[in-house]
């Protein structure tokens, strides 16, 4: 179990895009802030100071936990489940496609999206303020983050506002539009480009971001916009330069004692070390997705129940071959699972309760695990690091980007290293039958991850894979209304919505 050093939680102003007094708060194992009330005019003295207002940034990472499962229920992958039809509506609404502009969840990943961009400006607003060792590394993880959150904000809604260098705050509503999302890219490229040049290949503490993972982001931003030879070039400096390397065993990848392992490029640290409530889901330090996904009043070995929500498919489980080793360690079979464990608790076995839309399977790579500390509501503090983005991924970006630049062979040695660890024989297919081999494998490879629903998208695949998906509409999702009604109307809506 990774250990966490003790922290203090200030509070942000939660008024959605609008998060105009920063404080302080902390994430992961790398920290320690005591956050105070500080006049932001007289801060950054120190090289303390920086960095306390660095963990800020790095806390609303925490918060992603919703892009990663709306990821996949958006998707074919899985369906919404829960309780009931109207168990967390905003999420049945997400899988349904009827989803609209008062989407609960929605407005969630704008406003906690948008204040982790506001956390860094904040830092980069008083960057050039004094000068101290390491200074680069600081501003390189800061505008990384900066990336990361308008990456996010651009997968949902398209053109967003874009603000640099400083803080959003109350009444600028009026004054900025949303920017084309082309001119956010640039932005994102600019900030990952510092970030890479910036930053060392490892850092001292664990879970600080390094110049792999901006390279890898740097890449996939490349990837998104089609610019295949930038792409190309940039993925094959993540795998060319180390230090990351698939795990030999698929199955060790997601559990606990593995985190941050060689293959992670860069991963979002989690603690069960605070407890958590359903009031403020933003404040846990757990990943809050895994006890969503777990069986409902669930009994029996290495797991713990949850709420029964984002369950696979039958149609996906059925995606892999017998002989892929990660269906398995990717999906919980349950009644297979307590097929095998008949003689669990004296012969007692497997018991769960059925939940909404139970297709008897569940993720396996994010689920309740035993032997954690479970403060405060054990399913909202769970430990389980999220795999932003691994070295798979990385591999098969990289193969999606020579495919589409003409270098087939390049493309078929990085899908074939993802195959080989599965345990499936090389891919010799070339052009379209090439491309349609990476997107399978990535499907496959990355299933639970929260990727689908957009590599269906950009492929222009959604329409015939997710059932009401309405083309020209459900590319993006909606701007949250209230942040259209905070700027007097001026804004206008996704086309459909």
């Amino acid at each position: 179990m990774k250990t966490t050093r003790p922290f203090n939680r200030s509070r942000v102003l939660a008024f959605t895009l609008l998060f105009g007094a920063l404080a302080l708060s902390c994430s992961d194992d790398f920290v320690y802030v005591n956050s105070e009330n500080q006049n932001s005019e007289t801060y950054f003295n120190t090289e303390e100071d920086y960095q306390n207002a660095l963990i800020g940034a790095y806390d609303m990472l925490q918060s992603s936990y919703i892009n990663v499962m709306l990821g996949e229920i958006a998707s074919a992958n899985t369906l919404a489940g829960g309780e009931s039809a109207t168990d967390v509506i905003g999420i049945q609404q997400i899988d349904d496609m009827i989803h609209t502009p008062t989407n609960e969840q929605l407005r969630s990943i704008w406003s906690w999206m948008y204040a982790g961009v506001n956390r860094a400006n904040y830092i980069l607003e008083f960057q050039d303020k004094i000068d101290f060792d390491g200074k680069a590394n600081v501003i390189g993880q800061a505008r990384f983050l900066r990336a990361y959150y308008y990456f996010e904000l651009v997968k949902w809604f398209g053109d967003v506002p874009l603000v640099v260098d400083k803080r959003i705050t109350f009444g600028v509503q009026f004054e900025i539009d949303r920017t084309p999302k082309a001119q956010v890219f640039e932005q994102i490229e600019l900030d990952l480009i510092f970030a890479a040049d910036n930053l060392p290949a490892t850092q001292e503490e664990q879970g600080r971001i390094t110049k792999g993972a901006a390279q890898a982001l740097l890449g996939k931003a490349y990837l998104y916009q089609e610019k295949w030879s930038d792409a190309a070039q940039t993925l094959d400096l993540v795998i060319d330069s180390g230090p990351y390397d698939l795990m030999e065993d698929y199955g060790l990848i997601f559990e606990n004692e593995n985190e941050n392992n060689i293959e992670s490029v860069f991963e979002v640290q989690y603690t069960d070390l605070e407890g958590a409530g359903f009031g403020c889901l933003q404040c846990s330090e757990g990943n809050v997705a895994v006890g969503f996904n777990g069986p409902r009043q669930y009994t029996g070995p290495n797991f713990e129940s949850g709420f029964s929500f984002n369950v696979p498919t039958q149609a996906t489980y059925d995606l892999y071959n017998e002989n892929d080793v990660r269906r398995d360690f990717a999906i919980l079979n349950i009644v297979q699972w307590a097929q095998d464990n008949q003689d669990y608790n004296g012969g007692s076995g497997v018991t769960y309760t059925e939940g909404y839309e139970h297709t008897g399977f569940f993720n396996r790579k994010y689920i309740p695990r035993q032997g954690d500390a479970n403060i405060g509501d054990q399913n909202l503090t769970n430990p389980n690091n999220y795999r932003s983005i691994r070295f798979a991924d990385v591999l098969l970006m990289a193969a999606e980007a020579h495919n589409e630049s003409g270098s087939d062979a390049r493309a078929q040695t990085y899908v074939n290293r993802v195959r080989q660890r599965a345990g499936l024989g090389e891919i010799t297919a070339t052009g379209t039958d090439l491309a349609d081999a990476i997107y399978l494998e990535r499907r496959l490879e990355l299933v639970g991850e929260g990727h689908q629903f957009f590599d269906a998208v950009r492929k222009g695949r959604a329409a015939q894979e997710i059932p009401g998906f309405t083309p020209n509409k459900h590319e993006l999702f909606p701007i949250p209304e209230i942040e259209i009604q905070l700027t007097g109307n001026r804004w206008q809506q996704n086309p459909g919505y």
